[in-house]
Formats: structure tokens, C-alpha cells, sequence
């Protein structure tokens, strides 16, 4: 058994965890999928890469509203492939010949599952190997979910993990969920030519969100997708390419291709955890503490794979951080916080949030304002010809914090971004409309206006 000082399992943001400050040490880095895990691979950055092409071919489209008259003459799917995974595929490769050529580092390619405290087995192509360490921090991340309808059926699906990098563009996509997954994929097929059905049990799509946000996307994409809200699948049949999906009302949908976005779920099952009495929360999360520490002594977790925080990349980075200083400074440990947690969706409109939501904070019976501007009420948003976006500001009554944020429209991933200060820093409403000077006429006028009108809204009792 070849032990080590650290072992690192996943290669995503677990990755990121080890740096020139574990020199000392030696360390084993487990990777199963390729280097830079599903963020590089199969999620974010090839989701956005895919979503900036379909902004870019929607604004030729819609061209005509500035008076510009503009042709779009499709998008060529496969040279896009190409640019975006040639560039990440590359960077996949040089991730993983960098740790390669780290002397103080062991890659090892495989899957592992746990043995006993501390203990690993790796299947790698050459056969099995047994690895212990001092310290491991279990960093697998997840897996798509599939309904036991669409699984048991025998016939192709595809999920986020696999969905853009298929050949072609089909004729009618079929998605089932209406999460920000399905939100994001939906759009860039429908740009891209496909026929979109999305199937939710939701009665609307992106239901987390604050509720004008989910009510206003839904609104928004009716024109271009067929939903079918309050909805659940209850089967496949066909052939491949020929599918048709029933619905738990009897209506049966046809289409070439079946996207299942309905949610991922941590791959803590694989790994074996109980073997090393790593506990489990009852969604099969790893539990961790405010350290990252899981059950288990000696063993700490992040991403996807543990019930610390939302499912999110920027969140993985930054325990990634957190558990990298825990590791080399264990006298002084840091504390992983989740306030504020900022939160973006990519699609058409685009999303941004931060915070509570309306609901939300009605249920936690908070005592609150409402601030409510629309693009169409600033200059930007005049030049932009939006009729839809809108920044929404909840505002404690009392104190004048910002309990959440939320924004709906072009650049909105953007514009979040000084409520997120604002909140991780306490700055009242009033201070962050009125302390700085916000540029005229930039689309952050919006942001400011809201944050106005809720002053104005508290103020008036």
C-alpha cells in the first residue's frame, strides 16, 4: 500500500486545493474524469461559452428593433465545438501533465472507492491500487440524476455531462426539468434551431427563484418553447432519434433527442464512504462542519459532493481555500460562511440573484420593502430597447440591509454584483445608493434606482 502525507479525490476543485505551499508534503491526487472536473468539462464554462454563442446570434436576430437589418445565417455547431472544446480539452490535458510533472505529486487514474479509515482502492486501466494517507479531502463532485420512467426505458437520453458535445443540433429537443440547467441548454438549442419542449412538474421554470423573476422568465419563453409546467414524464418509447415521452396526463410528445436536467446528486454512494465512517446526510451528501471536517477524523470534503452549501463552482472555490488553510495551518483553522451566496443563470433573459426571495422572506414572517426598477425606466434600458428586465431589492424595514437581490435581464450576472457586496459587508440600502456616484447612463442606474425606491418605501413606513 504506497501511502501519502495528503490524497486528494477529484480533480475538479479538489485540484485546486493543492499549491506550491504543500511542497513539503507528499501528495496523491485521484481523477476519475478529466482534470478540471465537470465545471471545464461539462458545466459552466462550456455551458456559457455555447450561451455567449447564442446571445451573440440572438442579438442578429433581433437586430431589426435598433434599426440594424442583419441576416443570421445559423450557427455552424460543429466548428463552435470545436473552438470551445478544443481550447478545454486542451486545458484538461495540460491540468493534468502539470500534476504529472509536479515531483512532489502522484497522479493516479481511476476510480476510488474507501476500504477502511483513511484507506483507498483505485481502479486504473492497469489494474487496482491500494492508497492510504495521513489527511484526504474527498472532492468527487456529482452526477446527473435520471428518472427511473426515462431510465428503465432501454432508449438513448442525454444529461448536461454529455448533451453539448453530441453531434449535431437535433430537429425536437425534449427537456425534462425546468431548472437552470435545463433553462440554460434549452436556450442555446433553440438558438441553435432546435424546436424545444420543456417538461416540469413545476407549475413554472427556475421555481427557486424569487417569484417575479420565475414568473417573468416563464412569460418570456412561452413565444419560443412549448411547456408543459405541472408535468411529469411517465415514460419513453420509439426508437433512437424517433422518441416519444408520456406524460402522467396521457399526452404523448415526440421528439429526436431527450435532455434530462431534472438535478444532480453526490457521488458519495461510489466511493464507499461508509468504510470509513464518513456520515452521510439522508439526500446521501457528505456532512461537513464549518471547517469542512467530515465525520471521519482526518478526511475533510467540498463541492458538490457534501451538504455544505449550494451546488455551486464559485462555492467549491472557495472551500477549496478554506480547506487548503486547514490542512497546512490546523492551529489556526478557518470557517467556511455561505452569506451571501450570489447565484447566476445564463439564458435568455439572464438571471442574476443574491439572497432571500419574496416568498422566502414572507415565510420567514421578515419584516420588509419591496424596491422595483425596470430597464425601461433608465437610459441604458431605453438604448438597449428592453421592455422586460427589472432589478428587485428586498430591504429589512428596520434596519435598512439588504436581505436579497435579484435581476432579470441583459447583463444581469453583472449588475448583482454591488448588492453582493453590499450584503457580505452590511452596507445599508440607503449607504450604497447614496455613497458612491453610479455612472449616467449605464445600466447600473437600475440597481441604484431600486435600492431608491426601497429607502423610499421604508422611509414612508
Amino acid at each position: 500500500m504506497t501511502h501519502h502525507d495528503v490524497v486528494v479525490v477529484g480533480a475538479g476543485s479538489g485540484n485546486a486545493v493543492i499549491d506550491d505551499r504543500f511542497s513539503h508534503l507528499d501528495v496523491g491526487i485521484v481523477a476519475e474524469a478529466p482534470f478540471g472536473g465537470t465545471c471545464l468539462n461539462a458545466g459552466c464554462i462550456p455551458s456559457k461559452m455555447l450561451s455567449v454563442t447564442a446571445d451573440v446570434a440572438d442579438t442578429v436576430r433581433d437586430s431589426e428593433r435598433h434599426n440594424v437589418h442583419a441576416e443570421l445565417g445559423g450557427i455552424s455547431w460543429s466548428q463552435m465545438q470545436e473552438r470551445v472544446f478544443g481550447r478545454l480539452d486542451a486545458q484538461a490535458r495540460e491540468g493534468e501533465q502539470g500534476r504529472r510533472e509536479t515531483p512532489w505529486v502522484t497522479v493516479y487514474r481511476g476510480h476510488a472507492r474507501f476500504t477502511g479509515a483513511r484507506e483507498l482502492l483505485v481502479d486504473t486501466a492497469s489494474g487496482s491500487e491500494r492508497v492510504s494517507a495521513d489527511r484526504i479531502v474527498v472532492a468527487a463532485g456529482s452526477r446527473p440524476v435520471v428518472p427511473p420512467a426515462i431510465a428503465r426505458s432501454g432508449l438513448p437520453y442525454e444529461t448536461s455531462d454529455t448533451v453539448m458535445r453530441v453531434p449535431a443540433v437535433p430537429s425536437r429537443l425534449i427537456v425534462v426539468g425546468g431548472g437552470y440547467i435545463a433553462a440554460e441548454l434549452a436556450h442555446v438549442f433553440c438558438t441553435a434551431g432546435a424546436e424545444i419542449t420543456v417538461i416540469e412538474h413545476e407549475e413554472r421554470l427556475l421555481a427557486p427563484q424569487d417569484e417575479a423573476i420565475s414568473r417573468a422568465f416563464t412569460d418570456s419563453v412561452r413565444s419560443r418553447w412549448d411547456l408543459r409546467l405541472g408535468r411529469e414524464a411517465t415514460g419513453v418509447h420509439g426508437a433512437p432519434g424517433d422518441l416519444t415521452v408520456t406524460l402522467d396526463d396521457g399526452t404523448r410528445l415526440r421528439g429526436d433527442m431527450l435532455l434530462v436536467a431534472v438535478g444532480r446528486r453526490s457521488n458519495a454512494d461510489s466511493l464507499h464512504v461508509e468504510e470509513a465512517t464518513i456520515a452521510c446526510d439522508d439526500q446521501g451528501l457528505i456532512t461537513v462542519d464549518e471547517q469542512l471536517r467530515t465525520s471521519a477524523a482526518g478526511v475533510w470534503a467540498l463541492g458538490d459532493i457534501t451538504d455544505g452549501g449550494p451546488p455551486l463552482k464559485h462555492v467549491a472555490n472557495r472551500q477549496a481555500q478554506v480547506v487548503a488553510h486547514n490542512l497546512l495551518y490546523p492551529d489556526r483553522p478557518r470557517q467556511m460562511s455561505y452569506d451571501p451566496v450570489p447565484s447566476a443563470v445564463f439564458a435568455h433573459p439572464q438571471i442574476g440573484q443574491v439572497g432571500v426571495t419574496e416568498q422566502e422572506a414572507r415565510a420567514r414572517g421578515l419584516d420588509f420593502v419591496v424596491g422595483r426598477r425596470d430597464y425601461s425606466d433608465v437610459a441604458y434600458g431605453w438604448a438597449l430597447e428592453d421592455t422586460q428586465g427589472f432589478c428587485k431589492v428586498l430591504v429589512e424595514r428596520g434596519t435598512g440591509v439588504v436581505l436579497g437581490a435579484h435581476v432579470l435581464g441583459p447583463q444581469a450576472a453583472t449588475l448583482i454584483h454591488p448588492l453582493v457586496l453590499a450584503m457580505a459587508h452590511g452596507i445599508r440600502a440607503r449607504d450604497v445608493a447614496d455613497g458612491p456616484m453610479w455612472i449616467h447612463p449605464a445600466l447600473t442606474e437600475v440597481v441604484e434606482n431600486a435600492l431608491r425606491d426601497a429607502v423610499e418605501k421604508a422611509d414612508a413606513g
